[in-house]
């Protein structure tokens, strides 16, 4: 019998903020590694944040890769073809 690790779903974090002068204040929120890693985020990927209440946010990101496993059958595809 395997052994199934479950994936914490839910992380805290903390709104920072940076302030420069004469400019106005900057807000971010990091993304936990184990989250980024989970959803195959690359470093420059473009985001969008969608309100969708006071208290819930939507982050999408319209030009997301298709997950991994997906990409492996379409490599072997296109070899197999080539």
């Amino acid at each position: 019998m395997g052994y199934h690790r479950q994936m914490q779903a839910e992380y805290l974090m903390k709104v920072q903020v940076i302030r420069s002068q004469k400019q106005p204040p900057r807000f971010y929120v990091n993304i936990p590694l184990p989250l980024a890693a989970a959803l195959d985020l690359q470093a420059g990927e473009e985001v969008q944040w969608q309100l969708l209440g006071r208290a819930d946010l939507r982050l999408l990101r319209p030009h997301a890769a298709p997950p991994k496993s997906q990409r492996q059958k379409t490599a072997r595809k296109r070899h197999r073809l080539g």
